[in-house]
């Protein structure tokens, strides 16, 4: 096989190639125009720390001790999964496929990147106009004493707001909400 950095993996979805270690060998110009990271930037980075990816619930999922990573090293197949990727500008949903190619003498790995459609927004209004306040500020990682200063209401009204918020969206913790908020669109 030749070396990855000379071949040339043609495919029009964003894909990128890397080593056992996890190391970035090869990154194409759609990987490029779905993360807004260049090749130049890529290469030579472990593919976790480039990607950042977290599962729909905001869990990290690339790592250094990447099970999907593991496992292909270990000859076995790994499902295609959904990922919240990191993106200049914001993240990108997409699904992950990983390849393993196998020559004999060299093992290298594809992750193929395919962008979901992005999510419509609720067709009705979850929050009333000063839950979203709050809600924002939630996000911002304001606690409920601070959001109330700066609204210039009661922190018992903000905890009120809180706890409506969590019924809305069936979460139970203030990371569990502003992790479903992302994916609702909700929070930018």
């Amino acid at each position: 096989m030749a070396e990855p950095s000379k071949t040339s993996f043609r495919s029009g979805n964003a894909l990128f190639a890397f080593a056992p270690d996890l190391t970035i060998l090869f990154w194409n110009r759609a990987a490029e125009e779905l993360t807004g990271v260049s090749a130049d930037e890529a290469v030579g980075r472990f593919c976790w720390e480039v990607l950042g990816g977290r599962d729909e619930s905001g869990n990290l999922v690339c790592h250094q001790g990447c099970s999907t990573a593991r496992l292909a090293r270990s000859g076995w197949p790994g499902a295609c999964q959904e990922l919240l990727i990191k993106a200049r500008g914001g993240s990108h949903s997409v699904e992950v496929s990983t390849v393993t190619v196998d020559d004999g003498d060299t093992r290298l790995f594809l992750h193929m990147l395919l962008p979901r459609a992005s999510r419509s927004p609720p067709t009705r209004k979850l929050f009333t106009p000063r839950q979203h306040e709050v809600f924002g500020l939630m996000a911002e990682g304001l606690p409920a004493k601070a959001i109330a200063a700066r609204l210039g209401i009661a922190e018992a009204t903000v905890r009120n707001h809180i706890r409506a918020i969590y019924v809305e969206l069936g979460t139970h913790s203030q990371l569990e909400a502003i992790a479903k908020g992302h994916r609702l669109g909700l929070v930018e």
